[in-house]
């Protein structure tokens, strides 16, 4: 499988002829219904054939029902962001923003897009919290053993509920928008039909502060006369289990789930129709009995409601719902992509194991499984297992799942075409177990259906090594499976929470692939509110179970999220809003320790997470990271506009580094601990003077050696192996270690038969089979933060030290190892950048796209410099191609936007 047969596709900017702007944004979106600010952020990309092409000036407009609400004026900037710069925009209302651009030659090229704002006044809130009301229900049901999965556990999870509300209009209808969210997980409906393609909405955030609203445009779907509105309401992550041993982790934010939803419909005549919810809502229970994120879900088609939510619908018998109050302090408007089905995966095999069927997605994924049932009876009940893996008998492993069982249920009413998807729960699995399916179940019957966080793709890799490409397929897939609402640590077990060392260390590699923003400034909003008032970082965001705060690597995520999002995408508002968070959590840190040396306040301190056979020494990792967050925030004053603290926190990086060396770096340039980590943090974070850098190099360079060119990296260490290998003149050791298949490697997983990128190098061993029940995740992403090597150096997409938003492009690719060729395509802020380079015969090609706007500085391998061309002309006869260096192994040239090719011999 390559990196294109993931199905999450890299779109291709348009075919123009001159300088166009493309992908529209309000607020990082396309198109978004429901901002939550009054002065959005407006970005676009561009795309000209024309070399040296860049937009010489723009023009935003904003209006309003076709009338100027703002216009920013022609600006001579090259920028390609924007922030409203009008009066504040209105609550509930559809703007339309037109751009334009001028290019070097004075001609004007225009595009359009649409966004609406949310609700930003309370005032505008009709709507009540709604709940099921034990008193009034005729359907009430005391939990029971009803012989599904782990009943005793069941009495704290109450059955999902069915809500609706009937309405008339009587005049004709020109807008009408759902504003909705829960205490739970819910899936609107109206007139008969689902409302929007979310998933798991309102999505996970901490609701004791953050609450998120979606916005929904059901114009289409309502009509004049009878109409309804309707939903489903389940636990989700509000009173679900959440985390480990959930023989008690439920109900951490609130013991029922409830419903707030609010229908505005405006009609041609300027009047408005609002229907909220209140308790003129009824509800009761219906087929789907059972709910839970973890533990899975059961649904018995013999208590179907028929079209509960269509006109008609006779809901006499129905139950009151209960009215809680109207408190919407916590609300928010959504800001980031919900979770969708992305991909359907048909199912590739079905076996017999012993009563069970055994199906194999070939792929292992987050996600749900949609099953065709056929020829059964009433009643007859069908189960559904899933796993990540097969024991040696060939049936399902789920030890590593602890205590989540993973399990939905159907139950037939004994129809033709009958069909089971379950929509509240999320599991992490290749292979599912069948039982009780009657006759003959085939692979056309059984799809997989893969959910995630649907944040745009933004990058592309492939190259001529089957094995590399798998990797980065399996690296595509870890983040996809675990970028779930929020970045968690892995989809199948009784976990799934949103560890902040994970994150960190995967979010360059999470860059390349996906556009984030958004996901991680979402994020950020809940590990701020987090932070305790000393200002400790929980280890979890968001924060639940784990009461460990502080620990190094981990809370560390305050700062390194929030400058690598603004490196990456030039957004001064993620600045803004995380200064406070940044700030604080430095000085917790220095406080604690006077001498520099973080050694008190370290909370868990996890080490190097699952190195292979070696300690990094604890104090050297957390100092490093000490420094790394004492610079970054130093950066972001300075980008700020903070003088004094830029002073202030540079001054204390320089302080630590110097500690460092004291502490922990002899004469020889040895670190203590002398591992592979313990060498790669101080090189990495720049802590080493001259005197001891070269010879830091030289002792993590013998310990491969030593060890067989074999890495014993952890969590920590692994992003930094390959890169800081390559940096230092080794990057065929780099490659060695890239195409490994020993034990512990990359390739020994992808040997072994992994789909995606496994938690532990030991995840199951030929010795000693299946790694650590407690702790052995098939689907995790930390282990693949090598992919931000293989876009930035394999395929040679990256930006110079001081650049922002990749406006200054290194293209700088490393050919090597087994491969012949490599592609890379990444979608930057300003627009599309991408490269092809391959080996023939000792002769070495480089095809370069710089998007508009941008320049690049191209480093051609070669050790002819003199044979380097360009469109098969030598280099001085191109115009605006600057020759920067000519060194025995490379020629390095500056070139401005455009389409190059360049040859070489020597390579």
């Amino acid at each position: 499988m390559t990196s294109e047969a993931t199905g999450w596709p890299l779109t291709d900017p348009p075919s123009v002829p001159a300088l166009t702007p493309y992908d529209l944004r309000c607020e990082h979106r396309v198109e978004p219904l429901g901002i939550g600010t009054d002065r959005p952020r407006f970005s676009w990309r561009l795309a000209s054939p024309v070399r040296g092409d860049r937009q010489d000036a723009f023009r935003l407009r904003l209006e309003r029902d076709g009338v100027k609400v703002w216009d920013s004026g022609w600006r001579t900037d090259q920028r390609t962001y924007v922030d409203h710069g009008g009066a504040p925009l209105t609550s509930q209302t559809d703007y339309m923003w037109r751009l334009e651009v001028r290019d070097a030659a004075g001609k004007v090229c225009e595009a359009s897009a649409t966004f609406a704002t949310g609700i930003f006044h309370p005032e505008e809130w009709q709507a009540r919290w709604i709940e099921h009301d034990y008193e009034t229900d005729p359907y009430f049901e005391p939990p029971v053993d009803r012989d599904e999965p782990r009943t005793v556990r069941q009495a704290t999870i109450a059955a999902p509920r069915y809500y609706r509300r009937s309405f008339d209009l009587t005049k004709p209808i020109r807008r009408a928008r759902v504003y909705a969210t829960a205490h739970g997980l819910y899936q609107l409906q109206a007139n008969g039909r689902r409302v929007g393609n979310d998933e798991l909405t309102p999505g996970w955030t901490d609701y004791r502060y953050r609450l998120a609203y979606q916005t929904y445009d059901v114009t289409d779907l309502l009509q004049e006369g009878e109409n309804v509105v309707a939903a489903v309401l389940g636990e989700g992550w509000w009173s679900g289990y959440v985390g480990w041993d959930t023989r008690s982790h439920a109900h951490h934010y609130g013991k029922k789930p409830q419903l707030l939803a609010q229908l505005v419909v405006d009609h041609t005549d300027g009047s408005q129709t609002v229907i909220a919810t209140d308790s003129s809502w009824v509800e009761r229970t219906g087929p789907l009995r059972f709910a839970d994120l973890l533990m899975g879900e059961s649904y018995d088609a013999r208590l179907e409601l028929g079209d509960w939510s269509s006109p008609g619908y006779d809901a006499a018998a129905w139950a009151p719902a209960g009215d809680v109050g109207a408190d919407i302090s916590t609300l928010i408007a959504a800001s980031t992509e919900p979770v969708r089905v992305t991909e359907d995966l048909p199912a590739l095999e079905v076996t017999r194991n012993g009563d069970h069927y055994i199906v194999d997605l070939g792929q292992n994924i987050a996600g749900r499984v949609r099953l065709r049932v056929r020829g059964a009876a009433a009643g007859d009940r069908i189960r559904l297992r899933h796993g990540e893996m097969l024991e040696s008998d060939g049936s399902l492993y789920t030890a590593n799942l602890r205590t989540a069982d993973a399990t939905d249920y159907y139950v037939s009413a004994g129809g033709e075409g009958e069909f089971f998807e379950p929509i509240f729960t999320v599991h992490g699995f290749r292979y599912v177990e069948i039982d009780g399916y009657p006759g003959e179940l085939t692979t056309a019957d059984v799809t997989g259906r893969a959910l995630h966080s649907d944040t745009p793709v933004a990058g592309r890799f492939e190259c001529s090594d089957a094995g590399v490409n798998q990797l980065l397929s399996n690296i595509r897939w870890g983040q996809r499976g675990n970028f779930v609402s929020v970045p968690t640590d892995c989809p199948q077990r009784d976990e799934r929470l949103g560890w902040t060392a994970d994150a960190q260390i995967f979010l360059p590699t999470a860059a390349y692939q996906a556009d984030v923003l958004t996901f991680f400034e979402n994020w950020m909003g809940d590990l701020a509110v987090a932070q305790t008032d000393e200002g400790a970082i929980p280890d979890v965001i968001p924060h639940v179970i784990t009461g460990r705060h502080g620990t190094p690597a981990w809370a560390d995520a305050a700062t390194i999220v929030p400058w690598t999002l603004y490196r990456t995408y030039g957004d001064e508002r993620v600045l803004k809003q995380a200064w406070p968070t940044m700030r604080r959590w430095v000085d917790y840190v220095r406080q604690a320790n006077p001498d520099l040396i973080w050694r008190n306040r370290t909370s868990g301190h996890y080490g190097d997470w699952l190195q292979v056979g070696v300690r990094t020494d604890r104090d050297v990792l957390a100092t490093a990271y000490f420094a790394r967050s004492a610079e970054f925030t130093a950066a972001a004053a300075r980008v700020l506009g903070l003088d004094d603290e830029a002073k202030r926190y540079g001054e204390l990086r320089d302080r630590i580094a110097a500690a460092f060396v004291r502490e922990f770096v002899d004469a020889e340039g040895k670190v203590r601990g002398d591992t592979q980590t313990g060498y790669l943090l101080p090189l990495a974070f720049g802590l080493l003077p001259e005197e001891h850098e070269q010879a830091a190099v030289k002792h993590l360079v013998a310990d491969l050696e030593q060890r067989g060119r074999s890495l014993t990296t952890g969590f920590a260490g692994v992003a930094l192996l390959c890169p800081i290998l390559t940096k230092y003149g080794h990057s065929e050791l780099a490659y060695e270690l890239l195409h490994d298949d020993r034990y512990p490697s990359w390739g020994y997983s992808i040997r072994h038969g992994a789909t995606t990128i496994w938690e532990r190098w030991d995840g199951w061993t030929e010795e000693s089979g299946f790694g650590p029940v407690a702790m052995n995740s098939f689907n995790h992403y930390s282990l693949g933060s090598v992919g931000e090597w293989l876009y930035g150096g394999v395929a040679g997409i990256d930006q110079a030290v001081d650049s922002v938003a990749f406006r200054q492009l290194v293209i700088r690719p490393r050919p090597g190892g087994r491969l012949t060729w490599a592609e890379g395509a990444y979608d930057t802020p300003t627009g599309r950048v991408s490269t092809r380079w391959e080996v023939n015969d000792g002769k070495f090609a480089l095809e370069v796209v710089i998007p508009p706007g941008t320049t690049a500085t191209v480093h051609v391998p070669t050790s002819d410099p003199e044979s380097v061309q360009e469109s098969k002309r030598p280099l001085a006869e191109q115009d605006g191609i600057e020759v920067l260096e000519s060194a025995d192994r490379a020629l390095v040239c500056r070139v401005p936007s455009g389409s190059y090719s360049f040859t070489a011999a020597g390579v």
